[in-house]
């Protein structure tokens, strides 16, 4: 097929494109002609090139002038370009993207390009344009050669057993395609574009190539390794703080994470992080995650996770728990949840000494004078705090006395008053008693005759009583003197 195009430019010089389509597999065989009046003329050797990621290209193209001498016309300058600035094309060979991966084969009348290194960015339109000393006399190869860069790349789709593999680019390097497909490096199968491979465990990667260009092949896929655990931070974990723990494996395609605690079946995340904030005591257990994509799963070893936190409140209990008799054995007891383990001191109020450094404070026999209030201090490496007890031991009356007022003789006819005391826990009841009488002259503290008679005279005494026993005290004599 013939396509001409005539066009005048303003110096009355005629122009003729002349192009010729030739097909050849995949490429387009394209003689674009740029004519003038004496044969100026670009051809490209083809309009369309497919070319891989990582290869080198090689754009054909020649051009011609009149080299007239009688005429004076020179050459002065020709470059590649894909891009026009403010002031004009821009050479390839200055563009920082292109350098050191443009060549220009220029002699005689070759101007062909080859780009090596290819990047998925060089897709682009490219033309040649070159510059004589003529007004007039620069010209383009327009249009260009559109050049396009593509990556291999394995494609897939699952099924509950398998996965079938898909080598795919955006165009094809060759018409009909053909592939050759490698396991773990080694060539497995050829011409098909497509490979079926089971779902595991599988340690195995695939790639493909393009026939004839087995030195430019996709990137591996392959299932997760073995995916790692990481906490942060890595230092002790504290009640209240944030820690985050994240996985990682290698795969290909990227896996997807879930987080699950041990013995546990629900997610807690599907993400590549699980996060605590704050973290608190329940959360300490052990946790892994699984990593998948659609060549297999890989689960990842467990991580502990231990969260310390300080003792909390603690509880104090006292054994016996009913009422405490002097004599007996009283033992305080402090239990508090911590980690790590509390330790223990015990105290009692007002006192700089501690009694004891274990959870128990023991009493072999208790006495009176151990009645009071008690604390014992819970603490660990993260925190103390402490809880209170009151100790009341009972005793029985100790220490009966009985006074006479007033002291001296006894008149008839005056006020005598007997009064009866005594230490016990709790407070005595008293009783007044005279020697021989079976029933009692008060209940009362203090026995009072306001005007005491001869047959008074005699001896009496009291007794003291609480809920541990009763005592009574010694006889006091009273002699009444008469008138």
């Amino acid at each position: 097929m013939l396509l001409f195009m005539l066009k005048k430019m303003k110096t009355n010089v005629y122009f003729i494109n002349v192009t010729v389509i030739v097909s050849v597999v995949s490429d387009v065989l394209c003689v674009t002609a740029v004519l003038g009046q004496n044969g100026w003329s670009v051809t490209y050797t083809s309009t369309h090139i497919c070319a891989l990621k990582g290869s080198t290209v090689d754009i054909g193209c020649s051009y011609s002038y009149p080299n007239n001498r009688n005429r004076g016309i020179m050459f002065q300058e020709r470059f590649w370009f894909i891009r026009n600035e403010y002031y004009g094309p821009v050479d390839l060979r200055t563009d920082p993207d292109y350098t050191g991966r443009v060549e220009h084969q220029f002699h005689e009348k070759d101007c062909t390009l080859r780009i090596t290194d290819l990047r998925e960015s060089d897709s682009a339109e490219y033309k040649f344009r070159f510059m004589t000393n003529q007004y007039g006399g620069s010209y383009t190869g327009s249009p260009g050669v559109t050049l396009t860069v593509t990556d291999l790349q394995v494609k897939r789709r699952k099924s509950s057993a398998h996965t079938e593999l898909q080598c795919h680019s955006s165009c094809d390097v060759i018409d009909p395609p053909s592939y050759v497909w490698y396991k773990n490096g080694q060539k497995i199968k050829e011409e098909t574009s497509s490979l079926r491979v089971s779902v595991g465990d599988d340690d195995s990667s695939y790639s493909c190539a393009v026939k004839g260009y087995e030195g430019y092949r996709s990137a591996a896929v392959y299932a997760p390794k073995l995916p790692s655990v990481s906490v942060s931070p890595s230092a002790e974990i504290v009640e209240g703080s944030s820690v985050t723990l994240t996985c990682s494996s290698d795969a290909n395609p990227a896996a997807n994470y879930t987080w699950y605690k041990a013995d546990g079946r629900t997610p807690l995340s599907k993400e590549w992080w699980l996060s605590f904030n704050p973290i608190q005591p329940s959360d300490s257990g052990q946790y892994y995650c699984t990593a998948e994509n659609d060549l297999g799963k890989r689960t990842s070893e467990p991580v502990f996770i231990d969260v310390k936190y300080a003792p909390k409140p603690p509880s104090v209990s006292v054994r016996p728990s009913g009422e405490i008799k002097e004599g007996t054995s009283v033992t305080l007891t402090c239990s508090s949840e911590a980690n790590p383990a509390a330790t223990y001191v015990w105290y009692k109020t007002n006192g700089r000494t501690p009694l004891s450094k274990e959870p128990q404070l023991v009493f072999r026999s208790i006495e009176r004078s151990d009645s009071g209030q008690y604390y014992c201090i819970a603490g660990n490496t993260v925190g103390t705090t402490s809880e209170y007890i009151s100790i009341n031991v009972n005793y029985a009356p100790k220490f009966l006395s009985v006074t006479v007022s007033p002291s001296n003789e006894f008149r008839e006819g005056g006020a005598v008053t007997l009064t009866c005391s005594s230490d016990a826990n709790p407070a005595a009841q008293y009783s007044w008693y005279k020697k021989n009488g079976q029933k009692p002259l008060s209940n009362e503290r203090q026995l009072s005759f306001s005007s005491i008679q001869p047959s008074d005279s005699g001896q009496y005494y009291c007794t003291a009583q609480n809920k541990v026993a009763r005592k009574r005290s010694e006889s006091t004599s009273i002699d009444v003197k008469c008138g």
